[in-house]
Parts: C-alpha cells; sequence; structure tokens
C-alpha cells in the first residue's frame, strides 16, 4: 500500500462520505480508468482506486483507516501489538470488486479481462477468505485501566484436521481449468468483445479435485470448532475500541483465516467517572471545611493520597492530579485526575449548629467582595 495516498482524495469524496457515495465515485472512476477504455484508461491509477475503495468499502479497515492512518495495514496499528491488517495490494482481487459494484449482469462489471484481475497481474487459484468473527469482553474499569489477559471461548470454523483443509485426498489437477481455478470466457461489453475469468465450477476454484471426499468434513476442508483464545488487553482500552486479531476468525477450505474483532463494554466505577484518557473523581465536604479548609484522603488509580483544599474553596472547583489518569492504549502518555469539590449544605441542624449559623448569619460575612457587588447592583 503506498501510504502517501490520500484514499479519500484518490476517490474524490469527504471523510465523511457514505457507502452510497464512495460506490457511486468508483463507479465512476473505474470506468473512465480501465486499461481497456482506449480514451482515458490508465492501468495505474485503475489499480490506486481500486486499493483505495477495497479500504473505503469494508466497514473494518475504513474504521481502522480513519482511526490509525496507514500504520492500520503494516502490522504497527493495532494497539496492544496484536498485529495490524497485513494489507498487500496483491491480495485485491478487482474482479470481485467490480462485479461487486456494477452486478454480474452489468456489462462492465461481467467483462473484467484475466490480465487485471489482480494488481499481482496473474490469476491463479481462486481463493476466498474466512468471514470474520465479532466478540465483546466486558471489563471492570481497574481492567481497562490497567490491561489485562482474558481467556474466551469462540465457536468457529476450523480447518479439518483429517484432510489438512483440502476436503479430500488424493488430489489431481483440475482437468477443466488446468489447475488454475478459473475458466476464461467471452462477452460483449461497452468496450467490445472481452475476455472475463469465472470460478471453475468442478473444483470451485481450488485447481484440484480430489479421488476420495474426507469423511470429517464432508469434503468442505473446514469442521465447526469451540476455541479458547487468550486477549491481551492493552491499557487504556474504552468501550467502543476495538482490537483485531489476524487470522483468528473462520477458516476457509481454499483460503486465508478471517479475523477475529474484539469489542470492549467498560464497567461503571462507583467513583470514578472516565471522560476519553482523564478520569474525574466528585468529593463532597461540609461548608466548614470548604471556608477554612482542610485535608481529605481521596482514592486514585494507584492508591489514596492526601489532597489539600485551600481555605475559601468555592463549590464546584476543579482540582488537577497531572498524570494520574488513564494511559492511552497508543502511546505512553497519561491522562489526568480531576477532583471536583462538591459543598453539602446541610439540611438537618442540632440546635447548637443552628446557634453557630446564626452567630454567622449576624456577623459581618457580606464583606464578600461577591455579596457587596450584588447588594450595591440592587441599590
Amino acid at each position: 500500500m503506498n501510504s502517501k495516498k490520500d484514499y479519500y482524495e484518490l476517490l474524490g469524496v469527504s471523510k465523511t462520505a457514505t457507502d452510497e457515495e464512495i460506490k457511486r465515485a468508483f463507479r465512476k472512476l473505474a470506468k473512465m480508468y480501465h486499461p481497456d477504455n482506449k480514451e482515458t484508461g490508465d492501468e495505474a491509477k485503475f489499480k490506486e482506486i481500486g486499493e483505495a475503495y477495497a479500504i473505503l468499502s469494508d466497514p473494518q479497515k475504513r474504521k481502522a483507516y480513519d482511526q490509525y492512518g496507514s500504520a492500520a495495514f503494516d502490522g504497527t496499528g493495532n494497539f496492544g501489538g496484536q498485529g495490524g491488517f497485513n494489507f498487500n495490494a496483491s491480495d485485491i482481487d478487482l474482479g470481485d470488486i467490480l462485479r461487486h459494484v456494477f452486478g454480474e449482469d452489468d456489462d462492465f462489471g461481467s467483462s473484467f479481462t484475466s490480465g487485471f484481475s489482480s494488481f499481482g497481474g496473474g490469476r491463479k487459484q481462486r481463493t476466498s477468505r474466512g468471514s470474520d468473527i465479532k466478540v465483546t469482553i466486558p471489563l471492570t474499569f481497574e481492567e481497562a485501566a490497567f490491561g489485562c489477559e482474558k481467556t474466551i471461548e469462540v465457536n468457529l470454523k476450523s480447518s479439518c484436521k483429517t484432510c489438512d483443509g483440502k476436503g479430500g485426498f488424493n488430489e489431481k489437477t483440475c482437468s477443466k481449468c488446468g489447475g488454475r481455478g478459473v475458466v476464461l470466457e467471452q462477452v460483449r461489453s461497452i468496450f467490445g468483445v472481452m475476455q472475463t475469468q469465472k470460478v471453475c465450477p468442478d473444483c470451485m476454484g481450488k485447481g484440484v479435485t480430489y479421488q476420495n471426499i474426507c469423511s470429517d468434513c464432508k469434503g468442505m476442508g473446514i469442521v465447526n470448532e469451540k476455541k479458547s483464545i487468550k486477549i491481551k488487553v492493552p491499557e487504556g482500552v474504552d468501550s467502543g475500541h476495538e482490537l483485531r486479531l489476524a487470522g483468528k476468525g473462520n477458516a476457509s477450505s481454499n483460503g486465508e483465516n478471517g479475523d477475529l474483532y474484539v469489542d470492549f463494554e467498560i464497567k461503571e466505577h462507583p467513583l470514578f467517572e472516565r471522560q476519553g484518557n482523564d478520569i474525574y473523581l466528585e468529593l463532597p465536604i461540609n461548608v466548614a471545611e470548604a471556608t477554612l479548609g482542610c485535608e481529605k484522603e481521596i482514592p486514585t488509580l494507584t492508591g489514596n493520597v492526601i489532597l489539600e483544599i485551600k481555605p475559601g474553596t468555592q463549590n464546584y472547583t476543579k482540582l488537577k492530579l497531572k498524570g494520574k489518569g488513564l494511559k492511552s492504549p497508543n502511546s505512553i502518555m497519561r491522562g489526568n485526575m480531576y477532583v471536583v469539590v462538591n459543598i453539602i449544605i446541610p439540611t438537618k441542624l442540632t440546635l447548637s449548629q443552628k446557634k453557630l449559623f446564626k452567630e454567622l448569619l449576624d456577623s459581618n460575612l457580606d464583606n464578600e467582595d461577591e455579596i457587596k457587588d450584588f447588594n450595591r447592583k440592587m441599590k
């Protein structure tokens, strides 16, 4: 992948473009740059827009691209170090893309020539990728803050061990496609008569057939199983963060495995509230403590500390504890902790307490600047 390319710019759409707008833009550009278009055909441009569409039309890849940029596809973009998308332009089948966008019945979509069926410039065996799996893991506030390891049980499709995922034994080259996995056809298109490729109906794209079918997988090459998978949860994950484990999804009988996507659901903390990488704590104090000042023991993520409340502290004063927040999953930076003072006005007083407040009321408390200013404006 060319990391210097902006996929949205290549297709001429904004970063907020809908799926339909992206598809419409690709349709227009594909017709313009298709190598068989004698007037405006451009093979390099055609491959570039195909690469852009392959990313932006896939919700998972687009989300990763928007969040991490090109780093999402080079093995370094996934927080927690469990692998990026390992994107390779040669993996893109432009034939599949065109058939998806234009439809099999569309002249343009069905007339994709064999010379451009992939970025690799040639076609070997037809492969299909296994489907992805998505799971959600609940985490406590502390588990999300400090990271942890979780073991999950996943029902998935795995490669059959009996036949090594082949589906049979005593294989031989498919006589219909000659081992290529595809057969050639000639069709009419808007560019004239063209040659296109179809999946071989005899071997279903594998390029080989088998004399004996595997009884365990019934010739499919894959079986259903429950598998335990260990997940390393990085520090600082939040609800909505997504972790990708490459190749841990469903197996395919003749292609690479899908991926496993892990979402996190963070439980609420009884005292802390998270905002980004910062955490907030509401600290209740009484009127006397706010007026005279005090020291309060408060919890933090790493243990209790003593916090100084200065004399005359006002309600909703926000006190900052630098670096006491959460670590970002993608950097070494930590957020801050903010303590919001909540001055509690008493509603139940003893006679002696009422007497003390009456004495305060009769004293000259109106000398406070804010009160004096208000009284002056009232006159």
